[in-house]
């Protein structure tokens, strides 16, 4: 009697992440700083960078961009928000190393470069103990917008690393 309530299989709105990183896609779980392992931030997975480049996992709109350069996030048209945040206590560096290509409210498309870092300055500083670790999360900030997510953890760089099924 009430099937109009009911979302039909074909109506699912799934949204899919790309890889922003060349590197090894690891568990949000293993990244090496409680806020992000203990999916305070969000949900997602992170990347060991082998490279400094980092391109949009989607297309949408820049809504953070801090003064050191350190993280990225993005807005989709369906009000997804994902966060990139290079490496560990990076905003140490107060933006040492770091290029970025957009600007705050710039629209970008998947697979546009939108920052580059110098990977081996930032290795040179965890080899120092400056800083703990590369490893970058890539994180769903609004996480209570999602159904399902499945993460590819064999993804490359933009290939889809995360489908997630979300609710409009």
């Amino acid at each position: 009697m009430f099937d109009f309530f009911k979302k039909e299989k074909d109506d699912i709105n799934i949204l899919q992440i790309n890889n922003p990183l060349n590197g090894e896609i690891i568990k949000i779980e293993d990244v090496p700083d409680p806020v992000f392992s203990q999916k305070m931030i969000g949900e997602g997975f992170a990347v060991k960078p082998i490279d400094g480049k980092v391109h949009s996992p989607v297309d949408g709109e820049i809504v953070l961009l801090p003064e050191g350069l350190h993280a990225v996030a993005i807005k989709t048209v369906e009000g997804i928000e994902i966060l990139i945040h290079i490496g560990m206590d990076t905003f140490k560096l107060k933006g040492d190393g770091f290029i970025s290509y957009v600007k705050l409210t710039d629209r970008v498309k998947k697979g546009d470069i939108i920052l580059e870092f110098d990977i081996d300055l930032i290795n040179e500083k965890i080899e120092k103990k400056e800083i703990p670790t590369l490893i970058t999360p890539v994180v769903i900030t609004n996480p209570d917008r999602l159904d399902k997510i499945k993460i590819n953890y064999n993804a490359k760089q933009d290939e889809k690393a995360l489908e997630a099924e979300i609710m409009y």
